[in-house]
């Protein structure tokens, strides 16, 4: 019998997402409730006590709740929730990140599960930093689109009733849950403009972020030997142009591009994955695949 995996949360929308992800491995045994349990305190901390990892797909303060229920158990947890992204006791999930990332979150207990927009951002970001290509108190601004379902619920619920039409923008207050993580780990100390909208169209991400007085080649060179033998992250080529970015085109995978626009020294770094694949429950299960010591891309 495989590792036993407890998902807290399975019927929201990224756990509903990873547990077809996992369906029919026979390498992981998942532990499940009946519905009328799934609330039920008592269930619940059974279940996170057999599981050998659990991952939450909860909102921040039940997520910080139940990370507390299983402080004394030995069950490793991935947070899918906001909650634990900048806490120095967890581990960030983003394999790619830098070197070593992989290995500490091969080794860690407790790991936090990257946003989808933060993903993007970060990939773009962390190399250029890194590399001086864009320093770190860099003015930014980012913009990105996102499927409705990375609303979660009641956002799908007011599209898919017909409620909601067209794109819109949200957290114009500059509050977005995803900047402390983006700040972090994209190594940046001052807050970019984020300006995120709501696309009429269910799943797939396009994030952007224009860079003055930048080499283009100079990025390209950066990105591509950050993740060169990446599985899940490639670069285009530089020449690749396209004239629509596609914001679905690697929906249904676990697969993240980055892309280096522009001309002459106006660019524009650009990133699209599936914000329920590699923005969301794709990473969850490469995260689980590394801290139970698979194969990273097994099922992905």
């Amino acid at each position: 019998m495989g590792a036993k995996v407890f998902i807290d949360g399975e019927v929201g929308t990224t756990g509903l997402q990873i547990r077809d992800r996992l369906l029919g491995r026979k390498d992981i045994e998942l532990i499940s409730l009946p519905n009328d349990l799934r609330k039920d305190a008592g269930a619940r901390a059974d279940a996170f006590a057999r599981a050998d990892v659990a991952i939450l797909c909860l909102p921040d303060d039940a997520a910080i709740a139940a990370a507390a229920m299983c402080a004394d158990l030995p069950t490793k947890i991935i947070d899918a929730s906001t909650a634990h992204r900048v806490n120095p006791d967890w581990v960030f999930g983003f394999a790619e990140l830098a070197a070593g990332q992989r290995a500490a979150i091969a080794g860690a207990k407790r790991v936090s599960n990257p946003g989808c927009y933060s993903t993007c951002a970060i990939a773009l970001l962390r190399p250029l930093t890194d590399a001086g290509l864009v320093a770190r108190d860099a003015y930014l601004s980012i913009f990105g689109i996102s499927g409705y379902t990375g609303g979660g619920k009641a956002m799908i619920a007011e599209f898919e009733s017909g409620a909601a039409n067209g794109v819109f923008l949200y957290a114009t207050g500059q509050q977005h849950k995803h900047m402390p993580e983006v700040m972090q780990y994209g190594h940046v100390s001052r807050a970019p403009i984020f300006v995120p909208a709501v696309g009429h169209y269910a799943q797939g991400m396009i994030v952007q972020i224009p860079l003055h007085g930048v080499d283009a080649r100079a990025v390209h060179a950066a990105l591509t030997a950050h993740y060169t033998g990446s599985a899940f992250i490639s670069v285009r080529a530089l020449d690749a142009v396209q004239a629509r970015e596609n914001p679905q085109a690697f929906n249904n995978t676990n697969q993240l591009e980055l892309a280096v626009l522009g001309n002459g020294d106006r660019v524009v770094v650009s990133a699209i994955l599936d914000n329920l694949g590699k923005g969301a429950s794709g990473a969850a299960v490469q995260n689980l695949n590394l801290m139970l010591g698979l194969d990273e891309g097994a099922w992905l």
